[in-house]
């Protein structure tokens, strides 16, 4: 998490229960600050960065705040980006390694990602 005090960090609240519905996640695309934040009840659970080239939105970073570690939020983040970029025909590129590893166990959505063009192939 980011020190206290950074308007980019949150350090969530007490949860109703400890097995949250990922149904409960409401998703938005906070296209000024270049993220897509998930709220639960109204309060910040997780973000995914990205950022922008041409059409395709660059997933730099997911993070989810302490109290809803665990309960899905950084995969309704992921799925959610990548469902975005298939209903508008663009593409994205996963920096992110949470994506990159949420991307190698959903193959359906490759069709809409751009390798990275910096990172090397595994031998």
């Amino acid at each position: 998490m980011r020190p206290a005090g950074d308007p980019r960090s949150w350090q969530g609240g007490a949860v109703a229960g400890p097995n949250l519905p990922v149904d409960d996640v409401v998703i938005n695309d906070e296209f000024d600050a270049r993220r897509y934040e998930a709220r639960v009840g109204g309060e910040l659970a997780g973000v995914l960065e990205y950022r922008l080239a041409g059409t395709r939105r660059i997933l730099v970073h997911t993070e989810v705040a302490t109290a809803f570690a665990g309960r899905g939020i950084g995969a309704a983040l992921a799925r959610h980006a990548l469902d975005v970029a298939v209903r508008a025909g663009t593409r994205v590129t996963a920096k992110c390694p949470f994506v990159r590893s949420w991307l190698a166990r959903h193959p359906e959505y490759a069709a809409s990602v751009t390798p990275d063009p910096r990172r090397r192939p595994r031998d």
